[in-house]
């Protein structure tokens, strides 16, 4: 994926958690990834897997294609 898109998935994550008041421990809780891995994602430093995507939307109670919206 390319960096702009990368940095678009990172924002929606970051909002959507913080929308649904989690830390990014509560997230890597949930989900079972590392809290780091979830700030590399939201800081679009990691490229992760459309599974991975679902499952952190899962958590945060939208549809997958939710965290892909471009605002």
């Amino acid at each position: 994926m390319s960096k702009r898109f990368l940095k678009i998935i990172g924002n929606n994550v970051k909002f959507l958690r913080k929308d649904k008041n989690l830390s990014q421990e509560k997230l890597a809780e949930l989900t079972g990834y590392s809290r780091n891995y979830i700030g590399m994602i939201e800081r679009a430093e990691a490229n992760p897997p459309v599974d991975t995507l679902c499952k952190i939307a899962k958590i945060l109670s939208v549809k997958p294609e939710r965290i892909f919206i471009v605002d």
